[in-house]
């Protein structure tokens, strides 16, 4: 296996126990034939055990000067590799998994409150990223795209949302409290997901 098959490997674990430590802890089935001789407990214990004493406490990432979690920096923007990523519920929309959990609860939670929220654009690749500032030009110029290489989709930690009225006072009022901002003043669609280092 080359090293690039060992960073493939490692970024899969990596992203599996990234989505463990953000699902929230569910009691597990206590039963299954896997006993362990020598203590009695069986497997699903100890991994119910594991996930609840993982879930329990906030899971600190390291971040860069810019915010950016190092565990993303080392693949670098739009090119961030699918298995370091997570569908947003079941939308075909893939961010860094704790971005792409703490959105799949909102959008659960708004639509419990009776709203619609939508997603239009996730994860930008770096020639996605190129492809749309050639059609929509820069940011900096006027346009609608961010210099390819800084987009905060190329990170999987920004959404572009479809939000009507309601859903975009619903997220004005809540999206904070799934760690998401609305931080580019011309684009009321666009959410980036930010962590407390």
């Amino acid at each position: 296996m080359g090293i690039e098959g060992v960073n493939s490997r490692i970024a899969n674990i990596q992203s599996r126990i990234i989505a463990l430590q953000t699902q929230s802890a569910t009691p597990a089935s206590r039963t299954t034939s896997a006993t362990s001789s020598a203590s009695g407990t069986t497997f699903a214990n100890y991994l119910s055990d594991a996930v609840a004493t993982q879930s329990a406490s906030p899971t600190k990432y390291t971040v860069d000067s810019k915010g950016i979690p190092t565990d993303l920096t080392a693949y670098g923007n739009g090119k961030i590799p699918s298995n370091a990523l997570q569908e947003v519920g079941n939308t075909g929309h893939r961010l860094w998994a704790p971005a792409a959990q703490q959105l799949t609860d909102l959008i659960a939670d708004a639509k419990r409150d009776g709203v619609t929220i939508g997603i239009t654009d996730s994860y930008r690749s770096y020639d996605e990223q190129v492809d749309l500032a050639k059609r929509k030009g820069l940011y900096s110029r006027g346009g609608l795209a961010a210099k390819p290489g800084t987009s905060e989709h190329g990170w999987g930690m920004a959404t572009d949302l479809d939000l009507n009225a309601k859903a975009l006072s619903w997220m004005r009022a809540n999206a904070s409290k799934y760690g998401f901002e609305d931080n580019v003043p011309r684009e009321s669609w666009h959410w980036a997901y930010k962590l407390n280092s």
